[in-house]
């Protein structure tokens, strides 16, 4: 019987240990819109989201606004900005709800009531939840914190959130159909405190169930 020629063997890469003091090696920032103590609204940018299903999992700082108040009040809204908006995002990374500010805060952090004026942008009523969405994000999640609870540094908190509805920019969405286009989504990624977009598509799961559309019809991409 004849076989194919094996290839070549690589040769082996020599990693180096290192201790790098962060991991985040791109993940997709989110905006999360929650509701104060006193009915106003709190919103801030975080780069550990991903979900299973219709659940969102989320990892906050312990002493942020944002955990403290899904600990009260479970409701908030799940913001996925676009690449473009990352000036935006970045406004708001000095800030904090907190007042006083925690110490475990970063130097230079200070209190602000009014993130969505300090970042530029605007509230839109949101349907379910009382948090208002993020209008100028291409992608609002209205959702709920089923369970919010330490990590296992302490250092933490792990929110687990049910999505309860998806509102998506029409441009980003394959016509006729629940499906978000891969070809005209962009999100906002955090690399290691870095903000990327995403590159040319190189290829697709075979578990995709997205419609391919003829690439003179896909729109410009919201980025």
């Amino acid at each position: 019987m004849r076989t194919e020629p094996r290839g070549t063997a690589p040769e082996p890469t020599r990693h180096i240990v290192i201790e790098p003091s962060i991991l985040y090696f791109g993940t997709p920032v989110v905006l999360l819109s929650t509701e104060n103590d006193d009915g106003t609204f709190n919103l801030a940018p975080i780069s550990s989201a991903w979900a299973l299903g219709q659940t969102v999992v989320l990892g906050l700082g312990r002493d942020g606004q944002t955990a403290r108040n899904l600990g009260r009040r479970p409701d908030l809204v799940i913001n996925l900005p676009a690449p473009d908006q990352w000036q935006a995002v970045e406004r708001l990374a000095p800030l904090t709800g907190r007042d006083p500010v925690p110490a475990t805060k970063a130097v230079g952090c200070r209190f602000e009531p009014d993130k969505f004026g300090a970042a530029g942008l605007c509230e839109s009523p949101s349907e379910v939840v009382r948090p208002p969405r993020v209008a100028e994000c291409p992608i609002q999640l209205e959702a709920r914190a089923e369970r919010v609870q330490p990590d296992v540094s302490g250092d933490f908190v792990i929110a687990e959130t049910v999505v309860r509805k998806v509102h998506v920019d029409p441009r980003i969405v394959v016509p006729g159909t629940d499906h978000v286009d891969p070809a005209a989504w962009s999100p906002l990624i955090y690399n290691f405190r870095h903000y990327f977009g995403l590159g040319p598509e190189l290829g697709h799961t075979y578990r995709s169930q997205t419609p391919r559309r003829p690439r003179h019809s896909v729109a410009t991409s919201v980025a």
